[in-house]
């Protein structure tokens, strides 16, 4: 399983390069879609960053639960940005791919502490 820090770190950055478009899109007066995409992409770190801090196995399941469906999300937003080609961004392609890594690492994180959780239920 990946480091939590490293997604931390990650979704991070990635928030930052969100606000970057988020920015990029108001100055073109794209406002809805800009804040569509704000609100789920800076949701993936807020939520991996309440994981960490989580009280219990199944919180840190439920926020990190919560973390992938946010970076689904914002894998949309970005999709439909991208193809509907009105924004002039130049890190959209980057967004969509690590919007992709991130889907799959969180994926991964949720499946693998489910079943920790599930096993460890079968040894008591």
């Amino acid at each position: 399983m990946m480091s939590n820090n490293l997604v931390k770190e990650r979704s991070y950055a990635f928030a930052l390069k969100i606000i970057e478009l988020h920015r990029a899109m108001m100055r073109q007066n794209e406002y809805i879609l800009s804040k569509q995409v704000l609100r789920s992409g800076t949701s993936i770190g807020a939520n991996v960053e309440e994981a960490t801090a989580g009280q219990s196995r199944a919180d840190f399941l439920s926020k990190m639960s919560i973390a992938s469906k946010e970076a689904r999300e914002t894998n949309y937003w970005l999709r439909l940005i991208h193809d509907s080609e009105n924004i002039a961004h130049q890190d959209l392609d980057w967004l969509l791919t690590e919007s992709q890594s991130l889907i799959n690492i969180i994926t991964s994180i949720v499946k693998t502490t489910a079943l920790n959780k599930n096993n460890s239920k079968l040894k008591t």
